[in-house]
């Protein structure tokens, strides 16, 4: 759950192919949400270095419509309206490109002209000023104007089910969030489409717990479960369409381990099988891909009552191994990066005088076997493949259609069977879309190298996983 004080001042890509797919394999997009250290610190370059050499392929910011649109626009389709506030996202969006990374955009808020002066909490009085907003954001980072990279993902709202950040949550003693969310999403998800049909939209974005019942005269506190939100919200018609699930699966306090059970429909660590299981259900889903965008543990002697440097190291480590054997579990997110003297929330895995603590040593041992850049993917056996691969490091000195030169090579139990250096176009994502000479026998495993280089001598390389079905 997020506590950024400062804040209020201040298809899928995972594998991507052609019609010769067919299912993703264990990788994730891993990374950290810390808009402070991120966008707003005099170092921010140096934290996000810090955050790619501990294996970051993602980071997550939020997008804040009273912090981004204090004053009604002019033109509020415009992306580029001179009222809009976005130079920090526009440099935070640039910057995670220039290191290999992809960006999550979380949109939330309504500012007071857009709800009759109330909290950013409280819906808009007209949902078409709210849809306006997300699709001027989504375009923006469509990928279709120059020097503004694409954003892959974007999730609606942040943990819906809590008064301190969608109200009411019950309205004469029944839940209402449910509807009022359902509201906000269904306009956020077509506007973002509509602008950007590439992007992953997730639902949810979902704190941890909740207790379902009015909390009498104090309705500021009220709450509603994960689980019971979901269920309500599919009940909603029409049923919302959405990429992914976003949970915060935290424990319940700060020093509870990794493996804490909990009272469903409160949803932890633990509780994703079930939660996986019963959203498939509620949403009439085959699977349904769950991102845990958001998860830490604060550390001592920053926060007393937190854990110490060395357990958080060995609950990341214990997180991941844990996340890692679920197939619909695409995205980790830890809260926050670095320590900072402007926000409560202790969890860095560098501290406010930017000494690393053990866990960042953690995320940088364990990510690099979860690269989701480096796929494991299934194609179809018998017909020559094309996969899509990670090239956004050379995209901020290449437009898009540029050619980019590549050297594959493919391999199955050790034996070189193909390579080849055809030059392919950069899409508008950053991505490049590789046609494979070589024809999979069904059963088989084969191993691509991809070593890329561009017109000014920049290189980059990944290696994917095929195994034909």
């Amino acid at each position: 759950m997020i506590r950024l004080a400062r804040l209020a001042l201040a298809a899928a890509i995972f594998v991507l192919l052609a019609a010769t797919a067919a299912s993703a394999a264990p990788r994730m997009w891993i990374g950290f949400h810390d808009d402070p250290s991120f966008r707003w610190r005099t170092d921010r370059a140096t934290n996000l270095d810090g955050a790619t050499a501990a294996g970051s392929t993602v980071v997550r910011a939020w997008v804040y419509w009273p912090q981004i649109a204090p004053a009604r626009p002019a033109n509020p389709a415009d992306p580029f309206d001179s009222a809009y506030r976005m130079d920090d996202l526009d440099e935070l969006v640039r910057g995670a490109q220039q290191r290999g990374a992809e960006v999550l955009f979380t949109i939330w808020g309504v500012p007071r002209w857009a709800n009759g002066g109330k909290g950013a909490n409280f819906a808009p009085k007209n949902v078409n000023d709210w849809k306006t907003f997300c699709r001027a954001v989504a375009d923006r980072y469509s990928g279709r104007h120059a020097g503004y990279p694409f954003v892959r993902f974007y999730s609606v709202w942040n943990e819906p089910n809590l008064t301190q950040f969608l109200a009411p949550q019950f309205t004469k003693g029944k839940p209402s969030s449910p509807a009022l969310y359902a509201n906000l999403y269904r306009a956020a998800y077509a506007a973002i489409k509509a602008a950007s049909p590439s992007a992953l939209v997730a639902a949810g974005e979902t704190s941890p717990r909740g207790r379902d019942h009015p909390y009498g005269s104090s309705a500021a506190q009220d709450t509603l479960s994960p689980g019971n939100f979901a269920q309500l919200l599919s009940q909603q018609k029409p049923l919302i369409t959405f990429d992914a699930w976003a949970h915060h699966p935290y424990p319940t306090e700060l020093t509870a381990p990794v493996t804490q059970k909990v009272r469903w429909p409160n949803v932890s660590v633990s509780s994703l099988p079930r939660f996986e299981t019963s959203l498939n259900t509620w949403f009439k889903r085959k699977t349904t891909p769950i991102w845990v965008d958001e998860y830490g543990y604060q550390t001592k002697p920053a926060n007393p009552k937190g854990v110490s440097s060395s357990q958080q190291a060995a609950n990341i480590k214990q997180v991941l191994s844990i996340l890692k054997g679920y197939s619909w579990v695409n995205m980790f997110v830890w809260f926050t990066y670095r320590d900072d003297a402007g926000n409560l929330w202790k969890s860095g895995v560098v501290d406010n005088a930017g000494v690393r603590k053990p866990g960042w040593s953690s995320f940088q041992s364990a990510t690099p076997p979860l690269d989701a850049r480096d796929a494991i993917l299934s194609v179809a056996a018998g017909k020559s493949p094309t996969v899509s691969v990670s090239a956004i490091q050379l995209a901020p000195k290449n437009g898009t259609g540029t050619p980019i030169g590549v050297t594959y090579r493919v391999y199955t139990g050790g034996k070189l069977i193909a390579v080849a250096q055809p030059q392919v176009p950069l899409r508008f994502d950053g991505w490049i879309a590789l046609p494979l000479n070589f024809t999979p026998a069904k059963g088989k495993s084969y191993t691509v190298t991809v070593d890329m280089n561009d017109k000014n001598g920049d290189k980059l390389s990944h290696t994917l996983t095929l195994n034909a079905i």
